[in-house]
């Protein structure tokens, strides 16, 4: 082929005459083995027809562009390398020294110093394209645009709506306007708008020394079914957390409660039945965020609050559901409903069917997962629930780590669970609970972890205390597992029971590490730069030219764990331990300063991107510990993208070695 293939990215969004514009503004370039672009061809946009071209920077070789029997790749010679080394802020007492030579030596335009070079593997065609040509283009159309832009998240949501548009409109010419916008948008852009965008219920507020009586009275008249209900601030109930403590919401569930209990309505008070410590939602934050917080806590109603903390409405349920039109609060429902383990099973199942049609929907990956984690800990806290007496429920916390209290696992992979105890509290059954427990989660596709963290395991099911004294041996490192075990733990996640030991617990976590030797953040950071580089994947193409075959790419070795635990370390440096999501994580970073919020976005959108390639190939496969990823099925975008995330891994883990001084001799 000596031409531009108008089928494959990025040509394939352009108009019919942005096509004839662009025919006229190439040319064809023969470069022979081993000759490289001179400094003025650096100036193109290139397509590789046939052949390799090498990318490398200072001698070290950085990727290859190949044109092979299921797509051309392209690149823009222009770009050139940005400067990585102050993405994070240097650390005080490891690295200090490091970054006052690196600040000395490193002038402002460093970012220019190096170019990238090309040159050619083998005998190679490329189609050069005028850039001033791609420029006019990425004025004109914003497909085009994002699908060269620079930054890594326009790439990602040019792929992400590409990825739609294919699924809603297969085989319909992809063109520029905007009439070509199917279902699956809709559901992303939805998910995505403020909570501000559904209609609220009016806010209505009582005394908590109102009888019930004139609450019934004031949602009667204002067509509710329930009266938010105001205390007064006292230095017991935590004045400076007014929303949590002195806000109470009572519903007519309430009311008929206290019908049944047949008291005097006109003496009976609201504060006596309102339920207070509310969920509540900001303004800011996407319907989304409102639909994980309505399943996680099984709340019908969240009011929404201004930025001076104040409620401006209550978002109801049924007004969320009929504005989104998902099925997660179904499943919520269905989950609650069960009285019994078989009746357990049935949501269980169609939580699988749920990932499935909001992937293939284009529902961003990070969305999905927190809504599944928000689901399966529903699954685990409801089992639970119909596996104990109440007396070893309320003495007990259930939490889950690892990439399920990351709010990360999409498929069911593996269990990550633990059960701490009250101090003091003992039931002779509590083993047996453990075991019935962990099996039937098995039985119904939560397979048993293989590395035994597990509530079964007694390291995993422990008085608070004990819990507190393993966790001061763990941070001494005296064995290889003990890093292993407190990652597991920085990443848990309340599931049910008596949240004030998880709280405990996590306080200890604090107090541990202040206490410890001060160089071991550095030794557990080390664990990120475990796995080799993949800089190197294209050669996984050299079968097309009769050479041996590598393996394929890895995606947790090579992407999706390097980022997850320097990004814990990070964070376990920072005194950052409420958060645990790596998405939560980045943004505390970045409200610290500890690196700039575009590299947070970038990290995360990297992340993501290896998270949503792991799910295509376990819902292709059926596998669920599927992860290795074939370069050469992937489309000539997405192999750009794959590129680009390995980039961003190899750039992170040289600032981790940066910060911490690791491998270093």
């Amino acid at each position: 082929m000596t031409r531009l293939d108008f089928t494959q990215p990025p040509f394939d969004v352009l108009s019919s005459s942005e096509r004839e514009s662009i025919k006229k503004q190439t040319q064809i370039r023969y470069l022979a083995k081993n000759e490289a672009l001179t400094a003025e061809d650096n100036n193109y946009f290139y397509v590789v027809l046939k052949g390799r071209i090498q990318q490398t920077l200072n001698g070290e070789e950085l990727h290859d562009f190949a044109a092979t029997n299921f797509s051309n790749d392209w690149f823009d010679a222009r770009k050139q390398p940005t400067n990585e080394f102050n993405s994070i802020s240097s650390i005080d007492q490891i690295n200090s020294e490091a970054a006052a030579n690196l600040s000395l030596h490193q002038p402002h335009n460093a970012a220019y110093a190096y170019r990238y070079q090309y040159h050619a593997v083998e005998d190679s065609l490329l189609l050069q394209v005028n850039s001033e040509a791609i420029d006019k283009l990425s004025v004109q159309n914003r497909h085009i645009r994002k699908l060269l832009s620079g930054e890594l998240a326009e790439r990602m949501q040019a792929y992400s709506e590409r990825s739609q548009s294919s699924t809603a409109a297969q085989h319909l010419n992809y063109s520029l306007n905007q009439s070509i916008v199917g279902n699956q948008a809709e559901s992303q852009q939805l998910m995505l708008q403020p909570v501000t965008a559904i209609r609220m219920l009016e806010v209505h507020t009582i005394s908590e020394t109102a009888t019930l009586f004139e609450a019934a009275m004031t949602m009667t008249k204002a067509g509710l079914k329930h009266v938010l209900v105001k205390r007064t601030p006292t230095i017991e109930r935590h004045p400076t957390r007014s929303h949590q403590s002195n806000l109470g919401i009572l519903t007519d569930a309430d009311i008929c409660r206290a019908v049944s209990e047949q008291v005097d309505m006109s003496t009976a008070l609201c504060r006596d039945y309102a339920k207070f410590k509310l969920h509540t939602i900001s303004h800011q934050q996407d319907i989304s965020e409102a639909l994980l917080t309505m399943i996680r806590y099984r709340v019908h109603r969240l009011p929404v609050l201004d930025e001076n903390e104040e409620v401006i409405g209550v978002l109801g349920q049924s007004d969320l559901l009929a504005f989104l039109s998902h099925h997660s609060q179904l499943l919520s429902l269905q989950i609650e409903q069960a009285n019994s383990i078989e009746g357990l099973k049935q949501p269980v199942e169609s939580i699988g069917q749920y990932i499935r049609t909001q992937h293939n929907n284009g529902i961003k990956i990070g969305v999905i997962s927190r809504i599944v984690q928000a689901l399966n800990a529903h699954v685990f806290a409801k089992l639970w629930r119909l596996i104990v007496p109440d007396m070893v429920y309320e003495n007990t916390c259930i939490i889950v780590m690892g990439s399920e209290g990351r709010g990360e696992q999409i498929m069911r992979t593996d269990q990550d669970n633990a059960l701490i105890i009250r101090n003091g509290f003992s039931d002779p059954n509590l083993a047996d609970y453990a075991e019935t427990f962990n099996q039937t989660l098995a039985d119904m596709g939560y397979p048993l972890c293989e590395g035994n963290i597990m509530m079964t395991n007694p390291l995993w099911r422990q008085p608070l205390n004990r819990f507190k004294s393993e966790v001061s041996t763990w941070f001494s490192q005296k064995e290889p597992e003990h890093a292993i075990w407190l990652s597991s733990l920085l990443d848990a996640s309340y599931v049910c029971g008596d949240e004030r030991l998880l709280e405990g617990l996590r306080k200890h976590l604090q107090i541990a590490h202040r206490s410890a030797d001060p160089m071991f953040v550095r030794s557990f950071a080390q664990a990120a730069l475990q796995f080799g580089e993949i800089n190197q994947w294209w050669k996984k193409f050299v079968p097309l030219i009769g050479k041996p075959m590598p393996q394929d790419i890895d995606l947790k070795k090579a992407g999706i764990f390097p980022l997850v635990h320097g990004i814990r370390a990070l964070a376990l440096e920072n005194d950052i331990f409420e958060a645990t999501s790596t998405k939560d994580r980045l943004q505390q970073l970045a409200h610290l300063g500890v690196i700039t919020p575009k590299r947070a976005e970038t990290l995360n959108e990297a992340l993501e991107f290896f998270m949503a390639r792991r799910l295509d190939i376990a819902l292709a496969t059926d596998n669920k510990l599927a992860r290795e990823v074939d370069p050469a099925m992937l489309s000539a975008l997405e192999r750009d993208l794959l590129k680009e995330c390995l980039n961003v891994v190899k750039s992170f883990k040289n600032e981790l070695r940066q910060r911490y001084q690791l491998d270093i001799a």
